[in-house]
């Protein structure tokens, strides 16, 4: 049975980490909000992709428009039944919102399936719902999540409610322990050839 569930996202997220996990989870048949503070639904956010070329970080090139389709002044949390918190670098300013710190909080009181790649858990770190946590994140964040209570571990993982991964690579295995949360009868194994 789907599930309703809120994306948060914002302008320089990065592209795949919004685009697939929006894609799969309605593909799988579940409904999915994905709004961004002060635009409405039919507005668009600019998404980033963000690859390594040879630097010691990555560079930031122009991604797809997003279209939201909901708008985040409207949603009320605890219509969802899951929380998606895509990475890239929407999460550093999405965190100075209020509205979007007291929709991460309700996900975890209420004990909700939550879903943070990347630099998402920048937010996750700045609402205060870390702590106790054993969590991944984007390596560069990893002191700021271990500053928030959690414990870092260099994996995609499941922790109670919160599913996390590294960046978009680990999508698959990220994403299927994400739809085991929602009850999806999913699994995680070796990839089909290719014919030659």
């Amino acid at each position: 049975m789907g599930k309703d569930i809120l994306m948060i996202v914002g302008d320089f997220g990065e592209d795949y980490e919004i685009m697939v996990p929006f894609q799969a989870l309605q593909m799988v048949g579940h409904e999915v909000d994905a709004v961004c503070p002060d635009r409405e639904a039919e507005e668009t956010i600019k998404t980033a992709i963000h690859d390594f070329r040879g630097d010691q970080t990555y560079m930031e090139s122009r991604g797809h428009d997003f279209v939201l389709n909901a708008t985040m002044a409207d949603v009320t949390p605890s219509d969802y039944d899951a929380l998606v918190v895509p990475g890239g670098r929407a999460p550093e300013y999405l965190r100075t919102y209020d509205e979007v710190l007291d929709a991460v909080r309700h996900f975890f009181e209420e004990d909700k399936p939550v879903a943070a790649l990347c630099h998402g858990p920048q937010i996750l770190a700045a609402a205060d719902v870390l702590d106790g946590y054993e969590m991944t994140s984007y390596p560069a964040c990893r002191a700021e999540c271990e500053a928030a209570g959690c414990s870092w571990v260099d994996e995609v993982v499941t922790d109670g409610n919160l599913v996390t991964g590294q960046a978009w690579p680990d999508h698959p295995e990220w994403l299927a322990q994400f739809m085991a949360l929602l009850g999806d009868d999913v699994s995680h194994g070796e990839p089909i050839p290719a014919d030659d």
